[in-house]
């Protein structure tokens, strides 16, 4: 870039930032209820400072040399932060192209010369294209940070170890059960086993859509780590379709007790531990006899 350009747009910096902020706040897609404008303001003196600093460099394409890095640093961390905010590639691309257009404006009012304006205006799209890619990407980063946690925090919500008995402990899985799933189901079922000394566990899948062979690996897995640990395993929430569908399959489950819903295992642990349960008025009742 010419040391007359680059002095016109250092010159002009202040006035670049403005028409800047002019186009943001113009655009009827600007999402106030994400980011105030005085926080949007210091995103975007803070980016157009360090870019018309490194507008001086020799090469103005590579943006893997070491002198891009502080722009970089700057225009990654904005788009981390948009990623999690919850803007879309959209409204973040919209941010780096309006700076584009705002320097473009100042070169056609700077520059007499069409054929300097040409030649400083093609720097400046080519510099402008490879930092929206590198928004991009960093974006795109961010925001499967974003969904991975929320996935961990979803599955983690999603397979509580409920104690509802003294002894006894239920897991009601919701979803599908595949082998990442199974390996937080166990790990939270056994540790709760341990930490409570309960001797039976219900795995209820009443909110399971389907179980085929893998789901039924998956649980005869969990039931043989439960039994390692010393502890009855019961399977509920067997419908009948689920049925069908295990014996269709041919899958195995004789060696696990199973039972059609949660009350109906919750009983059967009673009668495993020995437990009767009775309404008050039914002991009354005893009493009086």
């Amino acid at each position: 870039m010419s040391f007359n350009t680059l002095k016109l747009l250092q010159k002009q910096k202040t006035n670049i930032l403005e028409i800047w902020m002019k186009n943001q706040l113009s655009d009827e897609g600007l999402r106030e209820d994400l980011i105030s404008n005085e926080d949007l303001r210091e995103q975007s003196g803070e980016l157009v400072a360090a870019l018309i600093t490194n507008l001086s460099n020799d090469d103005l394409e590579d943006m893997d040399g070491d002198s891009w890095n502080s722009v970089i640093e700057i225009l990654g961390g904005i788009a981390i932060t948009r990623a999690r905010q919850g803007f879309s590639p959209r409204e973040t691309g919209r941010f780096v192209f309006s700076l584009k257009e705002a320097i473009l404006e100042v070169l056609q009012n700077g520059i007499t010369d069409p054929q300097q304006l040409f030649l400083e205006s093609m720097k400046i799209n080519r510099v402008m294209d490879n930092l929206s890619v590198v928004t991009f990407e960093t974006f795109i980063k961010g925001r499967e940070e974003v969904i991975l946690r929320q996935t961990d925090e979803i599955t983690e919500i999603s397979t509580p170890v409920i104690r509802v008995w003294d002894g006894i402990l239920a897991l009601p899985i919701i979803g599908t059960l595949d082998s990442s799933r199974t390996q937080i189901v166990m790990e939270n079922l056994l540790q709760e086993i341990v930490e409570t000394g309960s001797s039976i566990a219900i795995l209820d899948i009443s909110g399971v859509p389907a179980v085929d062979s893998l789901v039924a690996q998956h649980l005869i897995k969990t039931v043989s780590a439960t039994r390692l640990m010393g502890a009855e395993c019961i399977i509920s929430g067997i419908r009948p379709e689920i049925a069908q569908t295990v014996v269709h399959l041919g899958i195995d489950l004789s060696n696990i007790i199973t039972k059609a819903s949660l009350a109906s295992a919750l009983a059967h642990a009673f009668k495993i531990l020995r437990l009767e349960v009775k309404k008050a008025g039914s002991i009354n009742k005893t009493n009086n006899f």
